[in-house]
């Protein structure tokens, strides 16, 4: 049996804009990590342990950051996924303890 529905919190304009500018920030957070591995300033393991420590980091998708790697694209990712059985929308935050440990050996 269900309750009455939830209501949605009525925010205030500056309680959307502080929420609007923490969800950039970590926008941009995310994808400098990932431009850092692009361009080879940050090894892909040592983006994934900063990932993993990290609670706005670790809600980047498994394959978006292999798919950052030079030389890795879209069929590569996705058998790198299928090889290590990452389901294709996992999130770093949502990997096990040896996935981690497997992509940490597959790139080091």
């Amino acid at each position: 049996m269900k309750g009455p529905p939830m209501a949605i919190p009525q925010l205030s304009s500056a309680q959307l804009e502080s929420a609007r500018e923490a969800a950039t920030q970590a926008r941009r957070a995310r994808a400098e990590l990932k431009e850092q591995v692009k361009n080879g300033t940050v090894s892909f393991t040592d983006a994934l342990g900063r990932a993993v420590g990290d609670d706005t980091l670790s809600r980047i998708k498994v394959i978006d950051l292999l798919r950052a790697m030079p030389r890795v694209g879209v069929t590569r990712a996705t058998e790198i996924m299928e090889n290590l059985q990452i389901a294709p929308n996992r999130r770093i935050r949502g990997l096990g303890r040896h996935q981690i440990d497997r992509l940490n050996e597959l790139f080091s």
